[in-house]
């Protein structure tokens, strides 16, 4: 049987082609603070079967033939794999100067607070084994923009291995990324984050 639809918008529109794209950007912003990409994640994680599970951005900025580095006979014996632009062997084709520098100030608020040691964890492509999946996003919280960051800071706080795999990737401008706003909530996250697991709100309950 097919999950219900929790919500649908219906948006009236005659010749409003100037209005309705910041319309539609405040309208996909306001959903996306709610039951967003986390809570879609997570569920398919939880829901999926396979020996390895994929998070993939749907705009495929890195080949999908590239799947094939996070697999057997490439790769194995880990408990996340994470796709990175910044590991040795990586392109990046096609990205602003501007851009790349945006995602070193994501990645170095990360790295500097949460996961020491990692390049790249903001890159949308990541594999997890299924005990991991199962194990981490179980407890997994957030919902919004940092699920990955979370998920991330459990796997290495509870011992996984987590490896960086260098990628092709190309970069696609439809990218929402806001330079000042959005390092802000990654920082604030990143504290919650932090907060939570001092609390041992990452505890799964039986």
């Amino acid at each position: 049987m097919p999950t219900p639809i929790f919500l649908s918008l219906i948006i009236p529109a005659h010749n409003e082609e100037r209005r309705l794209p910041p319309t539609l950007t405040a309208v996909n912003a306001y959903l996306e603070t709610g039951r967003g990409k986390g809570l879609a994640v997570r569920r398919g994680m939880l829901e999926a079967k396979g020996q390895y599970r994929f998070i993939c951005d749907a705009d495929l900025s890195m080949p999908i033939e590239e799947v094939a580095k996070f697999l057997p006979p490439a790769l194995d014996s880990y408990g996340v794999a994470i796709g990175s632009r910044e590991a040795p062997g990586a392109r990046r084709y096609n990205e602003p100067a501007y851009r790349h520098i945006q995602g070193r100030v994501f990645s170095n608020l990360v790295k500097k607070f949460a996961l020491p040691g990692f390049e790249d964890t903001q890159c949308g492509f990541k594999m997890f084994s299924a005990g991991a999946a199962q194990d981490i996003f179980r407890v997994q919280r957030f919902n919004g923009m940092s699920f990955d960051v979370e998920a991330l800071y459990i796997a290495h706080r509870r011992g996984y291995k987590i490896v960086e795999v260098p990628i092709d990737w190309y970069y696609r401008s439809e990218s929402r990324v806001h330079p000042i706003l959005d390092p802000l909530r990654m920082l604030k996250d990143i504290l919650v984050i932090r907060s939570n697991w001092s609390k041992g709100l990452y505890v799964e309950k039986r």
